[in-house]
């Protein structure tokens, strides 16, 4: 959940996502691959990096109801 409401105000990458929540690039990486086949987050690639943001509606109706 902490990933998704970072993604909610601010897209990005992997590295900024583990620096700001403290947790292994590994970890990271599975949850982002979980929210993209789950249709909650796109990643568009710039550059060498793949920047995620949330595309779902009812992901972000859910994570600012949880706030």
């Amino acid at each position: 959940l902490a990933i998704a409401r970072g993604l909610l105000d601010n897209a990005c990458n992997v590295n900024k996502i583990v620096r700001a929540l403290k947790v292994k690039q590994s970890s990271v990486s599975q949850h982002l691959k979980i929210m993209k086949n789950a249709g909650i987050i796109r990643g568009e690639r710039q550059g060498v990096r793949i920047c995620y943001r949330i595309i779902s509606a009812k992901a972000i109706k859910i994570i600012k109801g949880g706030m």
